[in-house]
């Protein structure tokens, strides 16, 4: 059922909902829900001291008195003004006549952006005058009376969407950033989602909304968490990097059907989440497996070596050896990953410098294997399966921006596609020591039934019973069917992953308590807003985010605290020497 047809299936058993709920808050819910879905305008000039926003205003009003509060966008030659708001634009006619020369003078001393009341009559304008561009482009506001409420400083750029900021810009000032049309947009769009998300999943299917803590204990496994020092003396909260025993214990105590909206608190850099698709990788191992270069028999004489390639279609009309360059040197930084590119020229020969070391019959059966075309572009890497796997879908994406850049169409941002990854491995071995094995999703998620006993003989071969949902090719939401025996959970924390079942103890011995089979899916509500709003980044639909190295540019922080701050927590900082010295200076 997709989520809209849900939310029509809702407000269609509304009489029957509320004929069942008795209760005076259940009929008070009903009622207002009925009303909410009526369609009606939204009563923006509720406790305000205004009349109208400056995006509602039309011929319709003509001749109204009204009032108008927001920030000055322009101001030209003393004869009008344009007053923005979070919804829109309305021309302000400052009056010339010597009986409200004060006005005149409030206006137009008034800098950019300074935040102004206005009370005036709506007009039409003038013929040839009218604005088809603007909503409000019809009409034009004659001011009697005008305040300045707040004067307005020089600020570091332009509030215009047009007027290009770098990022770290826009979240130094954020403040400012947010008064932007596309960022007012985004987080309205973001807070009217998550309105329909509560309304269809307690509304319709019983769901109960639950907070969970803050402050909670180290997890084994996951993400890397944040630590916060308490005042017990060596002890430590973690901030929660995923509410996930939460879930578990809630389930456990008989709230079946529990949601959050959660925060979860993670030690690691973020990133744009943009991650569409365009084309395939291909296995040419085959091709390449008695080809006399060095690096790819390293990698095909390996258990788990390969050697794979993506096909950019007409990539040669578009990208330039700077572009190649610029895939190589990424793919070299980023994942320390050879990556070599081929073109197919209109004559079906190959412009490449492994061109060499390949005879006509193996350029035939790669030219054949990979389906390329005349100016098609071929990036190939070899080495250990994943990495090629990882390294690859990396040059895909970039490629792909790119080639958007040079004005290509590759992804309808108003196309939404779905799609379910299940059958993970339960266990990876560690990158750092194979020998050992550590959850691919969690520790808490249960084996494939038909992999049960697989688990205590040969777990890496184990699948799991964890799945992710994945929209236009980024990654949306996981989850998984947890683990609801004691035993069975001791028995992968201790044995499989050496870990520290103590840790987990509270958990343990509710898993004993008549645990039931349970299983959730966490979305990711960035993400996904992201996704719809057609933003280029997680960043442009959180109101207050951090940069890429987990900083908040605005404030600066995280920041020092001085020692006499840390004494009550029992915490010394054990400062490098170069900055040890630069701090006694």
């Amino acid at each position: 059922m997709s989520f809209c047809h849900g939310l029509r299936l809702l407000y269609s058993q509304l009489p029957l909902f509320s004929r069942e709920l008795n209760r005076p808050w259940c009929r008070y819910v009903s009622s207002s829900l009925a009303l909410s879905s009526e369609k009606r305008a939204s009563d923006f000039n509720s406790f305000v001291p205004r009349t109208n926003t400056c995006g509602e205003l039309r011929s319709a009003h003509v001749g109204q008195e009204v009032t108008l509060c927001g920030w000055i966008q322009y101001q030209r030659q003393g004869l009008f003004l344009v007053l923005r708001d979070f919804q829109g634009l309305t021309q302000i006619i400052i009056p010339q006549d010597e009986a409200h020369s004060h006005v005149k003078k409030v206006l137009y001393d008034a800098p950019v952006e300074s935040v102004v009341r206005v009370t005036g009559t709506v007009t039409s304008r003038p013929p040839g005058q009218k604005n088809p561009r603007m909503p409000t482009g019809d009409i034009e506001v004659k001011v009697k009376t005008a305040e300045v409420l707040n004067s307005c400083k020089k600020l570091p750029f332009e509030i215009k969407d047009f007027i290009k900021k770098s990022e770290s810009l826009r979240m130094q000032y954020r403040y400012l950033d947010l008064r932007s049309f596309q960022m007012q947009l985004n987080l309205r769009l973001r807070s009217q989602m998550i309105m329909k998300m509560r309304e269809y999943l307690c509304y319709l299917h019983g769901f109960v909304d639950v907070e969970t803590p803050t402050l909670f204990k180290r997890t084994p496994g996951g993400a890397k968490e944040f630590v916060v020092p308490s005042r017990e003396p060596g002890k430590f909260y973690c901030l929660p990097q995923s509410p996930q025993q939460f879930k578990q214990l809630l389930m456990i105590g008989g709230l079946d059907r529990y949601f959050q909206v959660a925060r979860c608190y993670r030690d690691e850099g973020s990133k744009p989440d943009r991650q569409p698709e365009f084309t395939q990788i291909i296995d040419v191992s085959d091709v390449f497996r008695n080809v006399e270069i060095g690096f790819v028999q390293n990698a095909v004489n390996k258990p788990q070596g390969t050697v794979k390639a993506i096909c950019i279609p007409q990539g040669a009309r578009h990208l330039q050896n700077k572009d190649f360059e610029a895939l190589k040197e990424s793919a070299k930084s980023q994942f320390n990953q050879e990556v070599l590119h081929l073109i197919l020229k209109p004559d079906e020969s190959l412009k490449s410098p492994l061109r060499k070391f390949l005879s006509e019959e193996q350029q035939s059966e790669l030219i054949k294997a990979l389906k390329v075309q005349a100016d098609d572009v071929v990036l190939l890497a070899a080495g250990e399966h994943e990495k090629v796997c990882l390294v690859l879908g990396n040059m895909r994406l970039e490629s792909a921006n790119l080639l958007e850049l040079r004005g290509l169409v590759l992804r309808d941002p108003t196309a939404f596609h779905f799609l379910w990854v299940v059958d993970f491995p339960l266990f990876l071995h560690k990158e750092e020591n194979p020998a050992e094995l550590e959850s691919a999703h969690h520790p808490f998620t249960a084996p494939h039934p038909s992999d049960t006993s697989l688990l205590y003989s040969e777990p890496a071969k184990v699948r799991s019973q964890h799945y992710d949902l994945v929209l236009n090719g980024s990654e949306i939401g996981g989850g998984s069917i947890r683990i609801h025996n004691a035993e069975q959970q001791r028995f992968v924390l201790e044995t499989v992953l050496k870990e520290d079942p103590e840790l987990l103890s509270h958990l343990l011995e509710a898993l004993k308590s008549g645990a039931p089979p349970h299983g959730g899916i966490a979305l990711g509500l960035d993400r996904l807003i992201c996704l719809v709003a057609g933003a280029p980044s997680i960043r442009d639909v959180i109101a207050f985010p951090k940069s890429f190295k987990g900083r908040d540019l605005m404030s600066n922080a995280p920041d020092y605290i001085t020692p006499e701050e840390l004494e009550p927590y029992h915490i010394q900082v054990a400062w490098p020497a170069a900055e040890a010295e630069a701090n006694k200076n």
